[in-house]
C-alpha cells in the first residue's frame, strides 16, 4: 500500500469520527408546563389522530428483516444522484476510493436523520408538558414514543450496518438548539412538526423512491408513516393560531421560519464531506450548490413545508419573498396527500 493509499484510508477510518465517545451535552431550556383540566376532546382532529398512532404502533426489533445483509460500500443509492460527480477532486479518485466516499456519503446522511430524530424525541415529550389540550397531550405521548423508536433504528442501521457515525452538522445542531429551548409552544410546534418533520418527510420520500437496498427501504418507509401523522399533528394544532395575531408576535415566527428555511438549506451543501477529504470547502459547496441533481433534490425538501405554511397562514409576503430567493415557491399548492399515496401511505 502507497503512502498515499494509508492517508487516505486513515481520513475514511469510521473510527476516526464515531460519536461514541462524545460527551453528553446539555442546554438550559425553560417553558410552561400547562396541566389540562377540561378532559374530553376540544381539538377538532386530534383524537382521530391519537386513535390512528394506537392503531399503527411498530415493533422495530420484530418488524423489520434486521439479519438482512447490507454491505456498507454497495450502492445503495444510485451513483448517478451523486452531486460531487461534477466535482475535479472526486473525479481524481479510483474506484476503491470513489466507493469509500459513497459510504461516508451514506453514513453523513443517515446520522443526520438519527441526530434529527433525537431532536424531535426532546421536543416531542416537552410538548406533552406545553400543550395546552388533553387531546393534543395524548398524540404527543404517542410521537415521544414513535421518536425513540425512529432513533431506536436509525442508530441500529447506522452502528450495524454501516458501521460508521457520524458528528452532528453544526446547522442542523443550531436548529435543533433553537427549537429545543424556545419557551413558547407554538414555536416547538412550528419548528419540529411542521419544518424540520416536513424536511425529514420530503427527503425521506426521495431516499424511498431511489433506495437499492430493501431494509433501508422497509426502514424508511414505516418511519414515514409515523412522521406523515406528526406533519399533521402540528397543522391540526396550529390551525387558526395565526389568524389574529399582533403584527410584532407575527413578525417573530416570519423571523423564525425564514432562519430555520435558510438553515436546512445550508447544511445540504457538502461541507462536511469536503473537511473530511482535505478538499476546499467554498469549491466543493460551489460544485454541488450547481449540481442539477442537487438544486433539484433541495427544492423537493421544501415541497411539503410551503403548503403546509400557506395552510396555517404564514406564508406572508415577507416569507414568500424569502422563499422566492430558495426558489422554493412552486410548491406552496403541492399536493401532500397524492404524494403520500403513491408511497403507500395514503390507502
Amino acid at each position: 500500500m502507497t503512502t498515499a493509499s494509508r492517508s487516505f484510508d486513515s481520513r475514511l477510518d469510521p473510527k476516526r469520527l464515531a460519536g461514541s465517545e462524545r460527551e453528553l451535552e446539555t442546554i438550559l431550556t425553560s417553558f410552561d408546563t400547562a396541566y389540562a383540566w377540561r378532559y374530553d376532546g376540544v381539538k377538532e382532529g386530534l383524537r382521530d389522530l391519537y386513535e390512528k398512532a394506537k392503531r399503527e404502533q411498530w415493533n422495530s426489533t420484530t418488524t423489520l428483516a434486521w439479519d438482512t445483509p447490507v454491505d456498507p460500500e454497495s450502492e445503495i443509492l444510485p451513483q448517478a444522484v451523486n452531486p460531487l460527480m461534477g466535482f475535479s477532486g472526486f473525479q481524481k479518485l479510483n474506484e476503491r476510493e470513489r466507493v469509500r466516499v459513497r459510504h461516508a456519503q451514506m453514513a453523513l446522511q443517515l446520522s443526520q436523520f438519527l441526530h434529527g430524530e433525537q431532536g424531535a424525541l426532546i421536543v416531542a415529550s416537552q410538548l406533552v408538558g406545553a400543550v395546552p389540550w388533553i387531546d393534543a397531550k395524548y398524540y404527543a405521548g404517542t410521537q415521544t414514543m414513535d421518536e425513540a423508536r425512529h432513533v431506536e433504528v436509525f442508530s441500529r442501521y447506522v452502528r450495524e450496518k454501516l458501521e460508521w457515525e457520524w458528528p452532528i452538522n453544526e446547522n442542523l445542531k443550531e436548529l435543533l438548539d433553537a427549537v429545543i429551548s424556545e419557551s413558547r409552544w407554538d414555536f416547538k410546534y412550528l419548528g419540529m412538526q411542521i419544518l424540520i418533520e416536513g424536511l425529514a418527510m420530503a427527503a425521506f420520500g426521495n431516499m424511498y423512491r431511489i433506495c437499492k437496498e430493501p431494509l433501508l427501504q422497509e426502514l424508511i418507509k414505516y418511519v414515514m408513516r409515523d412522521e406523515s401523522r406528526h406533519v399533521a399533528f402540528g397543522v391540526l394544532s396550529l390551525r387558526e393560531q395565526y389568524t389574529d395575531m399582533a403584527p410584532s408576535e407575527l413578525a417573530d415566527r416570519e423571523d423564525f421560519i425564514i432562519y430555520a428555511s435558510e438553515l436546512m438549506a445550508q447544511r445540504l451543501l457538502g461541507g462536511d464531506i469536503a473537511e473530511l477529504m482535505g478538499w476546499n470547502k467554498v469549491e466543493v459547496q460551489a460544485v454541488v450548490r450547481e449540481s442539477p441533481t442537487f438544486q433539484l433534490f433541495q427544492q423537493l425538501l421544501f415541497s411539503r413545508i410551503v403548503p403546509n405554511l400557506k395552510k396555517l397562514g404564514l406564508l406572508t409576503p415577507r416569507v414568500r419573498k424569502a422563499y422566492e430567493k430558495l426558489d422554493i415557491l412552486r410548491f406552496e399548492d403541492f399536493d401532500i396527500e397524492a404524494a403520500d399515496r403513491e408511497i403507500g401511505l395514503v390507502l
